[in-house]
This record gives C-alpha cells, structure tokens and sequence, in this order.
C-alpha cells in the first residue's frame, strides 16, 4: 500500500507541476498578485492530493465495481434486466455529474438548466444502451459512429438555419462534461466485464466503444433541446472572482461534497443492490471497495475543490491578460503548451490509459497513449484561440475533424478506434472544463467582446474531446507499418537464407 501511494503520489506531482510553472512563468504578462499566487499554489498542491487519492480509490473501487456489475448481469442472462440497469444508470448518474451542472449554470440564460441536466442524462441513457446492445450483439462500432456523427452533423445544418446555431458549440460540449471522472472508470470497467463475460476472439476489441457512444447521447439531445429552448440568447458571465476567504472556501467544499456524494451514492446504491441480488461477493472483497470508495469520494472533492477555488478564477485572468498582452501567435503557443499539460492533470485519464495497457498487453503503452492524448489536447486549444481570433463556427473544425477521424476507423485495427473514441471523452474532464474553458471565455470576452462568448468561446471542451481521435488513431497506423516492417524483413531474412542453402549445395 504504502509502495502504491509513493507511486501515485509521483504520478500526480508531475502531473500537476507542469501546469504550475507555466503560470509562474507568465506571471509578468498576467500580473497575477501575491494572494491570486498563493491560492493558485495552495490549489495546486491539494490537486495533487485529490488526484493521488482518487486514483487509488478508482483502483480499488470504481474499476472493480464496473467489472463485477457487468459480468455478473451477463451471466445471470436476463437481457432486459441487463438493458434496464445500463439506461437507469446512464441516465441517475449523468445528471448527479459535477461537470455537467457546471456546464449548464454558465448557460443558463439561453437554457433551462433542469431541462438540460434532464436531456442530456436521458441522451447518456438511451447510448450506453445501445453500447452494451453493440457489445452483445458484436456489432461493428465504426458503422454505428459513422451513421450517429452523420445524423448529428445533419441535425446541426437544420440548426444554423433556425438562427440558433449559438448553440452549436454548447451542444458539443456537453458531450464532453457527461464522461467526467465519475462515470468514466465505472462505464469502461462495464464494458470490460460484459465483453470478457461474453467472450469471443475480439473481447478486447468490443471492450472499448462505451464512452465513445455515450459521449454521442448528449450532443444529439441538445441538439434536439437547442429547437424548443426559449432562452435569450444573451450569455450572462459566471462570477470568475478568486475565493479569498475560509467561509467562502468551506461553501466551496461543501457545495463539492454533496454533488460528488450525490453522484457517488447512486453508483454504490446500484452495486450493493446488484450484490444483494445477484452478484453476492465475499466479505473481503466488500471491504476493500468501500475503503476504495471512501478514497475516491475525498479525492474528487479535494480536486473539484481546488479546481473551483484556484483554478477557475486564475484561467479566467490568464485568458483576460493573454488578449491584452501578447500578439496572436504567441496566445497560440501558449495555448498549445497549456492544452500540453493540463491533460496530463486529468484524474480519469490515468484510468484509461492503465485499462489499456493491460488489456492490449502493453501493445499500447501508458506513455504512448499520455503523448498521444497531450498532442491532441494541445492542438485542440491552439484551434480553438485560432477560431476566436478570425471568428467561425466551430462546424469548420468538428466536420473535417469528424470525417478523418471516421475515415480513419476504417483503415486502422478496430481496437485503436474504440481506444480513441473513448479517449475523447475521458480527455475532456473537469480540469479542462474548470481551468481551459474559464481561460477561452476570458480571452473570448476581452478579444472578441462579451457578445460573442456563446458562439466563439464555448466549443473547447468538444475540441479537447476531437483531436485524440486523430491523434490515437494514428498509433494503429504506426502499429500497421511496424508489422509490415516486421514482415518485410522476415522475408527478406527468408530470400538470403535460401541463396545460402544453394550456393552450399552447389
């Protein structure tokens, strides 16, 4: 255990401490002063604590739990209990996800925010649904995500011209926000459980996709919901000021405590209940995920906490001062490296990236899928500072974006394109969401004036989500040309080793 927690602990400090100099070091430009510096430090170090905790909860706890609950409702062979547990799931847990009320309080001028919460978890729901259906019934997850990206870019041309294409970047983004850090371990370890339950040459293969289709659900729903939203479509700014007093911490954290026991509490009334019923685990085994449990829930306060208290406000004033200081292709820069490090942050990116080295034995490696994933992110945010600056929809991005990535899963193995998908939606977490999209709405808010916010600095978590599906997929080329490499030289090894038998005989 101790082993464990100094290894965890390491993880999160360089996770974490890159971000810290980087704003130490543009510190002159931004001019944050000595109270702003001190509760950005104070945030940073307990956002090393809420990582190294949660991940070592999520280990003992949310990854088990997903597992258990999906090979047991598999092998109890009850399809519609099985079908009924993943949509209420979907559904009680996407709308107790902190991210998602997050997102939805800073639109709440434009729409309703029960309306949205309500939506989205019913679009969450209805996807993890067909999820399992494609994992039960081995159905292709390229096809399905080509036909679903199609119907939903469809439905967002029929938005543009209702004049209510604001919305559009909104819509994408709560794509995103649903896989927070919550969900995700809980719904990847489902999947893993019903595929190695099922079995087949490809449970590997059909153990990835569920994210990447629940990260769908949301953004069709909104879509949906953006037609009959009755809202102004005037942005009103969230309160961005620094939390600089103990009560206003203490408010911070207790308001943290109940959302992340709220969305925690509906994951362990289902398991226990499945356990009582159906799944019936040894004592032991018990214990340890509740310890695990107890370990995820203070991590993820402890992050969100800090995130919302020191994080929050200091990207606002970054973005604020990177519009007011520094040219254009310096803000792109800085945007890369900032879109660089803040994924290596993120809580349930280290989840997926375990979950794949294992299950891939080790073909794709921790390290390979962080480098992969950091690209990825930091192109994102360089795209995005590049769309405010010349100010286009977001659709100039999302639909090439979509298509590669599309064109792509028909090329590479159909592993790395489950990989990716997923990706996507684990690389937009609640960091992305409470340090980087704070940070394009400040920026967004000074350069192209408060107006324009909605339609221009909204759209980065979508991006965040975008690009690893590119870049990941990218590896299955690289693994492709490393075969052909491995083969080419084989028969070539072949080829001399015959002429030297002839000439021998001869």
């Amino acid at each position: 255990m101790l082993k464990q927690l100094k290894s965890k602990t390491i993880e999160s400090l360089l996770s974490v401490l890159p971000i810290v100099v980087i704003v130490l070091c543009l510190n002159p430009w931004i001019r944050l002063d000595g109270g702003e510096i001190a509760a950005f430090c104070v945030s940073a170090l307990f956002l090393v604590i809420g990582i190294m905790l949660f991940n070592i909860g999520a280990d003992m706890s949310m990854t088990p739990m997903g597992n258990l609950v999906g090979s047991g409702l598999t092998k109890s062979k009850k399809l519609s209990l099985l079908l009924v547990v993943c949509f209420a799931m979907g559904l009680l847990i996407t709308i107790a996800e902190p991210d998602l009320s997050v997102l939805a309080d800073q639109v709440a001028s434009v729409i309703n925010s029960t309306a949205l919460i309500v939506t989205v978890g019913a679009g969450v729901g209805i996807f993890l649904l067909i999820a399992v259906l494609k994992i039960i019934f081995h159905k292709d997850l390229s096809a399905m995500l080509m036909f679903f990206y199609m119907t939903l870019f469809a439905i967002a041309a029929i938005l543009l011209d209702s004049g209510r294409g604001m919305l559009l970047p909104v819509a994408f983004d709560s794509g995103g926000v649903t896989t927070g850090p919550i969900t995700v371990p809980f719904i990847m370890a489902l999947g893993v459980g019903i595929a190695s339950t099922i079995g087949g040459k490809n449970s590997g293969e059909n153990s990835f996709g569920l994210v990447a289709l629940c990260s769908v659900g949301p953004v069709l729903a909104v879509l949906i919901l953006s037609f009959t939203s009755k809202g102004t479509m005037t942005y009103m700014m969230p309160d961005y000021s620094l939390v600089d007093s103990v009560s206003g911490i203490m408010k911070t954290f207790l308001h943290e405590a109940f959302n992340v026991l709220r969305a925690l509490a509906l994951i362990v009334i289902f398991f226990f209940g499945l356990n009582i019923l159906i799944l019936k685990l040894p004592k032991q085994k018990i214990i340890r995920i509740i310890v695990g449990i107890a370990l995820t829930y203070i991590g993820l306060v402890v992050f969100l906490t800090a995130v919302s208290v020191g994080f929050m406000p200091i990207g606002y004033k970054i973005g604020t001062r990177m519009a007011t200081e520094f040219n254009q292709y310096v803000v792109v820069i800085i945007g890369f490296v900032l879109g660089v490090v803040v994924v290596l942050a993120e809580p349930a990116v280290q989840v997926l990236n375990k979950q794949v080295e294992e299950i891939t034995n080790r073909a794709v490696t921790h390290r390979t899928m962080m480098i992969a994933l950091a690209v990825g992110s930091g192109i994102s945010l360089a795209l995005s500072l590049i769309r405010i600056i010349f100010n286009f929809s977001i659709l100039f991005y999302l639909i090439p974006g979509y298509l590669i990535s599309l064109g792509l899963s028909l090329l590479v193995p159909k592993m790395y394109t489950g990989i990716a998908f997923d990706s996507g939606g684990v690389a937009s977490g609640p960091l992305t969401s409470g340090f980087i999209l704070p940070m394009s709405i400040g920026f967004c808010s000074i350069y192209a004036g408060p107006d324009e916010v909605l339609g221009l600095g909204f759209g980065i978590v979508a991006m965040v989500a975008m690009t690893p599906l590119i870049t990941i997929q990218i590896l299955g080329f690289r693994s492709i040309l490393s075969s052909l490499i491995r083969y080419k030289r084989s028969l070539r090894r072949i080829v001399e080793a015959d002429d030297e038998q002839i000439i021998y005989f001869e």
